[in-house]
């Protein structure tokens, strides 16, 4: 076995942001001037999803009420605000912001950061949280696909408070802004996202003052803190309570922002925007929502757009929409950063990347992602025509991630931190009985809507799945096939005897140290050529966020002919095989030493051939072959130059 899979072969990385180290502000040497800069961009990204709920949360809430009872008395009210600010109270403050937000992996959050640290702290049944980890990201994908839709309609439906013609101009603005918003990606949004910061700051703020403006119209609002009026209203409500509390759980959509992404921005300073500024303004807001319908219940079939006069109605509109088009960038963005993870954590086939920016390695634009949650978003639009009926489809994925994340945050707070189980028990369960009792609330709408997130993170899920065994399937044959590295060290030279020698150094890459790269032993088999110098490449990508550069490469010499060289990746890690040899062949290493100018790359290429008798079903050996074909070539992956790429083809039967 290679030195490099030795424990502590590798230092830990310390905490960095696309693949350069943190900055201050997540040391506990921050200056209060880093930690509020970051707490406005913070704003701009982390808090755009839950920062539009109060345009549709006590809209729908409402709602259901009147449908259901055909009309809506002052306990109902006060109830559902009950409901509303104690579930941001519970889930928001308490779940995400004190607890969550402390377990990290190396500085980062989120579902599959999260799955991998499950994965390194608990030593058996790791496949549990592997299939947890897939069914968060397809829960979250499906998440990233509704969110778009129901914001921007939601926003651009405000239009019919000002102008009430002008509902059929609704779905045409809707459509145009989310094809604007999609097809923008691909020039990047670096620019653009310096305004996010400041544009929801005046969003939050306009809320605040919305709702502080309106508390006067009756100041009984104010019992809604009291949480006996939430449960008083379940009770009361048995009928309807479920369906009631599936759109309650509008308001706290996008809580699970926070925690993803948890090392752009740092733990203090995703805690001081919400418990400082946007918890504050979101609290008010639903208030004076609240106070203006106890008032005015004629309000209520859209209270957020009437809180404003005639005269203040159209910039708002503009207003959310710029909003709703910040909350949605942010949704699309992550969508793009979670499919890099899963792809570095073998979840799911290479993907092409581009890069938006020459500054920021975090900026990226994945094509297939972007087209698949427009086409996704879009039809979702046509198919339900309004915010309403789209609230039916919102719920159930943001739920069952949510739900994920605390069964994952279990078993790591009861092995990393060391408590007792029953302790961590006693924190963790509550979460999970609200959650689950949201979940079942959510599912009360899956056949008015719910129905399209949970088909489509069974797709997704699926597909994952079929992708990990297919790979291991793949992986665990090739290591009985092919030739153990050790043994043809061994017997290269008498096995090859007459393989011409000649000048330069070839690089051949390998998925496991521990075997012969195929293309070496296809290269001696056909073209009976060896060069003088040989290094055997092998991506290895690990289980934390991000490897430091000093630390990511492991040269063994195995002879005077043949090098192992491992680069180690974190599964956040922009991967750039092309910048590391390069800065190797500087480094003019004793242990590697060559002429970048005299080099070639050879890599194997996989022709599958759909076999069953090799482990997938019939059905499932189609869709891995698709993915198979439809993911992008090595050499663009991995960012090596395609004039020195030699790629050696063989036939494998999966």
């Amino acid at each position: 076995m290679p030195k490099a899979y030795e424990k502590g072969a590798f230092k830990q990385s310390p905490l960095q942001v696309n693949g350069t180290p943190m900055s201050a502000h997540k040391k506990s040497k921050a200056t209060k001037d880093d930690i509020f800069m970051l707490a406005v961009a913070a704003i701009g990204v982390v808090y755009g999803d839950i920062g539009t709920s109060p345009l549709y949360a006590f809209r729908e809430a409402l709602h259901v009420i009147h449908e259901a009872e055909g009309g809506i008395d002052r306990a109902s009210i006060l109830g559902i605000l009950s409901l509303i600010l104690w579930s941001m109270i519970l889930i928001v403050t308490c779940k995400y912001v004190s607890i969550l937000l402390r377990i990290d992996n190396k500085g980062e959050g989120g579902t599959l950061a999260l799955m991998a640290l499950a994965r390194r702290v608990i030593y058996k049944n790791t496949t549990v949280f592997l299939y947890l980890g897939i069914l968060g990201a397809a829960l979250f994908y499906a998440d990233s696909m509704i969110t778009p839709a129901i914001s921007v309609i939601s926003a651009v439906e405000g239009i019919k408070t000002v102008a009430p013609g002008a509902d059929p101009l609704v779905m045409p603005i809707t459509i145009v802004i989310l094809l604007g918003l999609f097809l923008f990606q691909s020039h990047g949004t670096g620019t653009v996202s310096k305004l996010f910061g400041p544009v929801m700051v005046v969003w939050f703020g306009v809320l605040g003052i919305m709702g502080a403006m309106h508390i006067a119209d009756d100041f009984h609002i104010l019992l809604s803190f009291n949480p006996l009026y939430g449960l008083q209203f379940i009770f009361n409500h048995t009928g309807i309570a479920l369906f009631v509390m599936g759109a309650v759980f509008l308001a706290v959509t996008g809580a699970e922002a926070l925690y993803a992404d948890l090392g752009h921005f740092g733990r203090l300073p995703i805690q001081g925007a919400w418990g400082w500024f946007v918890f504050p303004a979101l609290t008010l807001n639903y208030l004076g929502q609240g106070a203006m319908v106890l008032a005015h219940p004629e309000t209520m079939d859209n209270p957020f757009f009437k809180m404003v006069s005639a005269d203040f109605q159209l910039p708002l509109v503009l207003l959310a929409t710029c909003a709703t088009i910040i909350a949605s960038q942010a949704v699309i963005t992550g969508a793009y950063s979670l499919t890099r993870q899963a792809i570095n954590l073998g979840l799911l086939p290479r993907l092409k990347v581009l890069h938006t920016s020459a500054d920021h390695s975090g900026q990226i634009y994945m094509p297939q992602i972007n087209y698949l949650l427009m086409v996704g978003a879009i039809l979702l639009v046509l198919t339900f025509q309004s915010s309403s009926a789209l609230a039916a489809t919102y719920g159930i994925s943001v739920t069952g991630a949510m739900f994920v994340d605390a069964v994952m945050a279990f078993f790591v707070i009861w092995q990393l931190w060391e408590w007792k189980w029953w302790k961590t028990a006693l924190v963790i369960g509550p979460f999970l009985v609200i959650e689950g009792g949201f979940l079942a609330a959510n599912m009360t709408k899956f056949m008015t809507g719910g129905w399209v997130p949970v088909l489509f993170a069974c797709v997704l899920t699926l597909m994952m799945v079929t992708w990990v065994r297919g790979s291991f399937i793949i992986n665990s044959r090739s290591i009985k096939r092919d030739i153990k590295l050790r043994k043809f060290m061994r017997e290269y030279k008498t096995r090859w005897p007459d393989v011409a020698r000649v000048d330069g150094t070839a690089f051949f890459m390998t998925s496991n140290a521990e075997v012969t790269p195929a293309s070496l032993v296809q290269n001696l088999n056909h073209n009976k050529v060896l060069h003088r110098k040989n290094v055997l490449l092998s991506v290895q990508i690990e289980g934390v966020p991000y490897v430091e550069p000093e630390s990511r490469d492991h040269i063994e010499v195995l002879n005077s002919e043949f090098t192992l060289l491992i680069i180690r990746y974190g599964f956040k890690d922009e991967i750039d095989l092309q910048h590391e040899l390069l800065r190797l062949s500087r480094r003019q290493d004793k242990d590697i030493h060559f002429d970048w100018e005299d080099t070639s790359l050879f890599l194997s290429r996989r022709a599958l051939r759909p076999d069953p008798r090799y482990g997938l079903p019939a059905w499932q050996d189609f869709i891995y072959v698709f993915m198979h074909r439809h993911a992008t070539e090595p050499s663009d992956y991995y960012r090596l130059p395609a004039s020195r790429v030699i790629e050696i083809g063989r036939q494998v039967f999966v």
